[in-house]
């Protein structure tokens, strides 16, 4: 016999979700959505099954900021298995090829990293969420068709060894590594291109996100923490989300009077608005986000995307 139906509701807000390994990103935003009985959500920048760590995800409204999170700046921390390379680029992959592992300086190390920071061309995974033809890579690599990717442009801000402990001492050949990046950068394509650098191949054995802008400190939720408040209090969950406004946090703000802020929320332009060009935050007088504009040179700010947010769960 079936329980009772869940009813979902509309809530507006983020979770910063510390995902498990072994699910994919759209599990667990799932998983989260329903345990917040969210009647929207959507995750910011996927995360591969074989990651953890920060995974921001957008309830109701605040699911129009996705877009903005999807392009920030991001640190992660990864393990590098050397020797060994896979058609995946980590370890979940299947083995293509294996070569000896040399004996490594850390100088040598630190070249090949300096090598790989900056602005440079990558070419991303064939196993990738990328789209061609409007279907995702990875599907035409799984039915076995042939899948050419070309080099993009990314930005690399650090490359970093953290450790060459293990290698170094004659054990296991692994490199302990720390990344920050822009958007569009598979940490996955950065260790193999390492692996090719020392002429040795490598593979992802480990990943996990750190931060992603504009959450640089996060306070993660793991599911099984979420699980056990809801059933200690399921009403004490809402206290886990942030604002949709702690999203906002790295834009210019823009602070307009009510009179000004109810035509911006009925979609009109507004002139003579002080503020920077480019996309911005705009509040209202109570300090509540109404949406996002575009001011340009002339002082001209027009609505992108506006919010039409629910009271809020801890008022």
């Amino acid at each position: 016999m079936n329980g009772p139906r869940q009813r979902f509701r509309k809530l507006d807000g983020i979770l910063l979700l510390d995902k498990p390994q072994g699910l994919s990103s759209s599990q667990a935003l799932q998983q989260a959505r329903k345990l917040f009985r969210a009647e929207k959500g959507g995750h910011t920048g996927a995360l591969d099954p074989l990651a953890t760590g920060l995974l921001p995800l957008c309830f109701g409204e605040a699911t129009k900021l996705a877009g903005n999170l999807l392009g920030a700046r991001k640190a992660y921390d990864t393990v590098a298995r050397l020797g060994v390379v896979t058609d995946t680029d980590d370890a979940e992959g299947q083995p293509l090829r294996e070569r000896e592992v040399g004996r490594y300086t850390l100088k040598q190390i630190d070249k090949a990293l300096r090598g790989l920071t900056g602005r440079i061309q990558q070419r991303p995974p064939i196993y990738s969420a990328l789209k061609r033809g409007g279907e995702p890579l990875y599907a035409k690599a799984r039915r076995g068709e042939a899948v050419e990717v070309e080099a993009r442009p990314v930005e690399v801000h650090r490359f970093d060894l953290l450790s060459a402990a293990d290698l170094l001492d004659g054990g296991e050949p692994l490199l302990r590594l720390q990344v920050e990046c822009g958007s569009g950068t598979y940490v996955r394509s950065l260790v193999r291109d390492l692996g090719e650098a020392l002429g040795c191949g490598a593979h992802v054995a480990e990943l996990r996100r750190l931060w992603v802008d504009p959450f640089r400190d996060p306070r993660m939720w793991t599911l099984d923490a979420l699980r056990q408040l809801a059933e200690r209090d399921p009403h004490a969950l809402d206290a886990c989300l942030l604002p949709l406004e702690a999203g906002l946090i790295g834009l210019p703000r823009i602070d307009l009077t009510e009179p000004a802020a109810v035509r911006f929320g009925q979609g009109q332009r507004l002139s003579g608005v002080p503020g920077p060009a480019g996309t911005v935050a705009v509040f209202d007088a109570a300090g509540r986000a109404v949406g996002l504009g575009q001011l340009n040179p002339d002082r001209l700010l027009a609505p992108q995307r506006l919010f039409n947010l629910a009271p809020s769960p801890r008022a």
